[in-house]
């Protein structure tokens, strides 16, 4: 029978997943995402008409919009089936305009997951275009678009050609420059600590100065610290007093995007965008063999925590099996929204079965789907087990008026603890429940093996990480699921910051700009007023709200602060910092600029002479090959840090791992340190010697 139905959705690989499940009724293309958008050489927006969008076909399309439209010809209907979001809406929209289909029709098909029953439940129900989830995005794109296409060329005329400003990314910027100036100005305070070693009945544990006279203290400094060693004197250790509680510890939620994104840079290191590309492809679907290919988790955009019962159900039926009654807990766990601005048209992200079990897909899977998969897998199961019990002791212990605090702990019960305990920032794992602490008495004496104070000094906020700002970004209400990564990714391009260690830099460049738009267009960087922007665009996305109303309220405001800018903003020169180092091409001075990996030199001559390099950053180690050469730190074409000889290429030592000064005590080999989550750890080349890098106190 030949097909009469013609099925549109973005991607090859989603169209193959759909085309499986459907069968030969039907058709499914790829418009290989938008087809239609604002041009690129000029604004595209009729702002006097009610910022009515000029929108082109996207170049280099033609062929696939030939495609579709000689495959709308030779059938009866078409379902538009793009992503269940105001992306996907505005595609299907941009769709049916082109192939001249009625959009109040039902015509759209939308589902959380690409499954054979869900795939096939959705075309039960087809609904209209929803034209307020296409106004949102229409109202989004018009609003960056004259924030960027009016602000830029500003820039360019008083700073440097090529500048642009966007309205979510400036304010990415500002967080990354604000928190420098911190940095800068903060201000170390000192602080110690004191540490007893105390022991009973051949067992040792540590206690840690608390007060003096059951009261809390705080050591500020090294002759609060002597005064209080003084008091303690020769006296022993007596436990006081003996606190013994239960406390429960609860999962965490299914993932969002933002969490899904700070937990695989936390637990498996990838960048935000890479996480949201082989996230796409588990939803996309997978070939899992005999069994064809599955979408093997529901849609990654997403702000709700909301689980579907029926996912529920499945879950606490393979709890019970795999664990036992004991971790599935009376009923179902349902997660509350995590903020106001939560929009619960989809589920958090799951896995779309848990009969996928990790390791029966893994055959399957590339290594990094694999390991993001065993984390959604890992997280939504734990999300619907049991609470952890914990016993916890605290004990008081004094001698001379002086108390120290011992604090134990011990896992009672691991409910959700034994698939899956959430990450943080620190690199501390949070699964190190455990701290041993033995019985003890009120009033029994302990002997002391040590005591030893210890300096400190405060640190300042640290820098962003990628987690660390996307989580800023969502917790201030600015952008949304589909915005985190795109912005991590632009504010880098433009070199307005630098991802140095991991961790976020604003440039020279990205610091004026900041300071310009502080001056001229302050509502864009102030992060309330980005953040009611949003909750507008919500409210336009729910029918609450006129998107031309929106937009128009934004400009009156916005080119009142263009002519004040155009008429005040003074013209600015970068100055590029010069370098000690001569052009060994030309012989004028190299001078440092600033890349996409940071730091690098380039000829003061360009574009006369376009010489550049890398800045070496030597390790204090010698060559271990040539004897002769320094090792220096260098980054790969992706930017990935490596470490050679500066002799190359008369030398062609390499190293991923970071070489160190000292031979190996057991064979005399060469030593490196290889990075772990919770530290360093340093290595033999040749022989297997480990140790644990020595920790430096920062003075």
């Amino acid at each position: 029978m030949a097909a009469d139905t013609l099925v549109i959705v973005e991607s090859p690989a989603k169209a193959k997943t759909i085309g499986k499940y459907l069968g030969s009724k039907y058709i499914v293309k790829a418009s290989m995402g938008h087809i239609r958008d604002l041009p690129k050489s000029q604004i595209g927006v009729e702002i006097d008409q009610g910022f009515q969008p000029k929108y082109i076909t996207i170049r280099g399309k033609g062929d696939v919009l030939k495609e579709l439209k000689d495959a709308r010809k030779k059938v009866k209907r078409v379902y538009l089936a793009a992503d269940p979001d105001r992306e996907g809406e505005a595609i299907a929209w941009h769709l049916a305009h082109y192939l001249e289909l009625d959009d109040t029709e039902e015509c759209r098909v939308v589902f959380n997951e690409i499954t054979k029953q869900a795939v096939k439940e959705a075309f039960k129900h087809p609904r209209p275009i929803n034209k307020d989830l296409v106004n949102a995005q229409q109202a989004r794109r018009i609003l960056d678009r004259l924030v960027g296409y009016k602000i830029s060329p500003l820039l360019w005329k008083k700073v440097k050609k090529g500048l642009s400003a966007g309205r979510v990314q400036s304010v990415a910027v500002k967080l990354v420059s604000d928190r420098e100036k911190e940095i800068k100005a903060f201000e170390p305070e000192e602080y110690w600590s004191i540490t007893a070693q105390l022991a009973t009945d051949g067992a040792t544990f540590e206690a840690k100065f608390y007060g003096e006279g059951g009261e809390k203290k705080e050591l500020p400094n090294e002759d609060e610290v002597k005064r209080v060693l003084a008091a303690i004197g020769d006296h022993r250790f007596v436990v006081e007093e003996i606190k013994e509680r239960e406390r429960q510890r609860h999962p965490s939620p299914p993932f969002i995007t933002s969490s899904m994104q700070q937990e695989a840079a936390r637990k498996l290191n990838f960048r935000a965008a890479k996480t949201m590309q082989i996230a796409q492809q588990l939803y996309e679907g997978v070939d899992l063999g005999k069994e064809g290919t599955v979408g093997l988790i529901t849609y990654m955009r997403t702000d709700s925590t909301r689980i579907s019962p029926v996912a529920q159900e499945e879950a606490r039926e393979y709890i019970a099996s795999a664990f036992g009654p004991a971790f599935v807990p009376e009923t179902p766990r349902n997660y509350t929204k995590k903020n106001a601005n939560a929009q619960d048209a989809h589920e958090g992200i799951r896995p779309t079965s848990v009969k996928y079990e990790p390791e029966a897909v893994k055959p399957y899977l590339s290594r990094d789907q694999y390991r993001l998969y065993k984390l959604v897998w890992e997280r939504f199961v734990a999300s619907q087990m049991t609470s952890a019990v914990l016993d916890t002791v605290t004990a008081d212990l004094t001698a001379g008026g002086v108390t120290f605090r011992a604090v134990g702990s011990k896992v009672k019960f691991p409910g959700f603890m034994k698939v899956y305990v959430e990450g943080n920032d620190d690199g501390v794992s949070a699964a190190d429940e455990d701290k041993f602490l033995p019985p003890l008495a009120k009033g029994q004496e302990l002997k002391t093996s040590s005591i030893e104070p210890k300096q400190h000094f405060t640190q300042p906020p640290p820098r962003y990480t990628e987690s660390r700002l996307v989580r800023a970004l969502e917790e201030l209400g600015i952008g949304r699921p589909s915005t985190y990564a795109p912005i991590l990714e632009t504010i880098q391009k433009r070199g307005y910051v630098a991802l140095e260690e991991k961790k976020f830099f604003p440039t020279e460049l990205g610091d004026m700009v900041v300071a310009m738009m502080e001056e001229f267009f302050p509502e864009i960087l102030d992060v309330e007023f980005t953040a009611h922007m949003e909750e507008d665009l919500d409210f336009v996305e729910e029918g609450k709200a006129d998107w031309v109303k929106v937009l128009s309220e934004f400009y009156g405001a916005f080119e009142k602060r263009l002519e004040v800018a155009e008429e005040e903003m003074k013209e600015v020169e970068l100055q590029d910092e010069v370098s000690d180092e001569m052009c060994d091409k030309c012989g004028r001075p190299m001078v440092y600029k600033m890349g996409r990996f940071g730091k690098f030199l380039a000829c003061s001559g360009f574009p006369d002479c376009r010489n550049a390099k890398p800045i070496v950053k030597d390790v204090g180690v010698a060559c271990p090959k040539c004897k002769k050469g320094r090792i220096v730190e260098r980054r790969s074409k992706r930017g990935r840090v490596f470490y050679g000889c500066d002799t190359y290429p008369e030398c062609d030592f390499v190293s991923w791992d970071q070489p160190v000064a000292d031979p190996c005590p057991d064979c005399g080999e060469l030593l490196v340190k290889k990075r772990t989550r919770s530290g360093a750890t340093i290595q033999c080349t040749v022989c297997t010697h480990k140790h644990e890098e020595q920790e430096q106190e920062e003075a």
